[in-house]
Formats: C-alpha cells, structure tokens, sequence
C-alpha cells in the first residue's frame, strides 16, 4: 500500500472545516483569498461557519462535514479552521478508510494534534501548520512554508541560539505537535510509537507546574529514553503559582534529562505564536543544535 501524499499543484482543491470551536466569518474569508492567492481551489465546508454553543455544530454536524471531505476524492487537503477544543470528539467516529485508499493532508495545530497523532499510528503524515483563524497575523514564512510543504519543496528551519539549547545532531522521524493533547493521548490507541524520532511540542498557557507533570508522565511512558532529539516551540504565556514554583519552563524541561544527552532546541518557530512555521509530521528530519543556532532540515 502506497501512503505517500500527492504534492498540490495549481488549482487542487482545499476543503476548509472547523472540527472544534467557532470561528468568525471573516477568518476564513481572508483564508480563502490567501489560498487562492497561492493559486488553490478552495471550498469551506457546510458548517463550517456554524455555531453550537462553544464549537462549530453539533458533533454529528462537525462529523459530517470532515467525513465529506475524507471521502471526496477531488479533496487534496483539509485545513482546520481553528483549534480549541473538540476534535477528540470525531476521531473515533470518523471512517478513516479513504485516507488510506487516496491519502491527503490534513492540516492544523493545538487540538489538531489529536488527528496528527490518528494518522501517525495509520502510518500517514501530516501537516502542523498554521490555520485560518490565525492567517492574518502570521510571518510571511508561517504561509510560505505552508505552501512549500503542500507543493512539496524541501526547505530548511532555522531558530537562534539560546543558553538552555543542548547542541548535538539526529536524524530520525518528526512526531509531536501540543504538549497536552500528547499527554492526554498516552496510554490511548492513538499514542505513536516514539522510537527512534525528534519529538516537537509546543503549549500555551500552561502552568508550569504542569509542565513538569507532562514531562514526568512521558518519562515514564517511557517515550524520553527513546526519542533522539527534542524541539521546543512556543511556549506561550507560561503561568506560575502564587506561591513561585522556583524554576523557569526552561529549567523544568532540562532538568528531565540531565541524564538523557540527545540535542535540545528551543525557543523553535512553531505552535501558538505569529511565527508559526510549518512541520510536516511523520517526516524524515535532521536536527542540528550548534553554537551558533538550530537547523531543522526536511529530508
């Protein structure tokens, strides 16, 4: 069976649909015009624009429109509107069949990491990129690596340096995506396996005390003993406790591997940030982590 995802040329058709929370008319009317820009038929789905209390429809709704365009073969890529919350609500009910028939991109970050986890354990890559409710606020190379990944150009990350780096190099398979839908998917038939690969992730409004929760429990998953690398994204507005936990997110992330040498890199351009560039998931990947910065090569 062959998994590989055919490359967008010109006039493929993106199928727009908002799988969890809300979104606002407008964000996905610039979306539309930015695609379209980039020379891609597009189509919002039917209730995309919906409302159902917090999210976009009911679930049955919500099911409905991401399983049209699973089955639509004209569909070369699903993005998602937006995250939050709601997408562990479908994984289970979706027929994913066709996806492993014609295979397409699915594309989206935070919730979205629940689907990027389903297609790992299928065997399928994904895309972690940047979605309509954030288009207008992104960095020209948040959309342009969006593109290249879609059209299938080979590029190349980079990030600065930072103190709390570990340099070293690995090449291995790219798994991750948000750090709390991963924990909360351990132990789960949708938990990837995570030998041999770089492990991204990246959150938003975490207290860090929780942090250290997360990254005992994937210690001892044992998931940290078997990745050869790690990607620190955005780590966006991190919290503390009244009472200072005593440590930066920084400290907490290193101090689960001071017996664990693999290359560390944060501070990397990509999750809930306006420089949120693009991944593709279940890549083939090396990570340099030097003096000088950090190097993210698609292979």
């Amino acid at each position: 069976m062959n998994l590989s995802i055919e490359k967008l040329k010109p006039g493929d058709l993106i199928e727009i649909l908002a799988p969890a929370k809300s979104i606002e008319k407008t964000h996905v009317e610039a979306a539309v015009k930015t695609l379209e820009k980039m020379g891609f038929n597009v189509r919002v789905s039917e209730h995309c624009l919906g409302r159902y209390n917090y999210f976009s429809g009911t679930i049955s709704e919500r099911l409905l429109d991401f399983q049209k365009a699973i089955d639509d073969d004209e569909v070369k890529a699903i993005l998602c509107a937006r995250g939050g919350y709601g997408c562990i609500q479908l994984v289970d009910k979706l027929q994913w069949a066709n996806m492993l028939r014609h295979p397409k991109w699915i594309i989206g970050f935070s919730d979205v990491t629940v689907f990027h986890q389903k297609l790992g354990s299928m065997g399928l890559k994904s895309i972690h990129g940047t979605m309509p409710l954030n288009f207008s606020k992104n960095s020209m190379e948040s959309l342009s690596t969006l593109n290249d990944a879609l059209t299938g150009k080979t590029y190349t990350i980079k990030a600065k340096h930072t103190k709390h780096n570990r340099l070293g190099s690995a090449n291995a398979t790219l798994r991750g995506g948000n750090l709390s839908i991963l924990y909360s998917l351990l132990g789960t038939d949708d938990c990837v396996d995570y030998t041999d690969t770089i492990l991204f992730v990246e959150d938003l409004s975490e207290q860090i005390y929780h942090l250290d929760r997360m990254f005992y429990a994937l210690a001892k998953a044992g998931i940290l003993n078997r990745i050869k690398g790690l990607i620190i994204g955005g780590m966006k507005d991190m919290k503390d406790t009244a009472i200072p936990f005593g440590m930066s997110y920084e400290d907490v992330i290193l101090s689960h591997f001071d017996y664990r040498k693999i290359p560390i890199c944060f501070n990397f351009p990509a999750g809930h940030i306006n420089d949120n560039r693009t991944l593709v998931i279940g890549s083939e990947v090396e990570l340099k982590v030097n003096s000088t910065g950090s190097e993210l090569l698609f292979l």
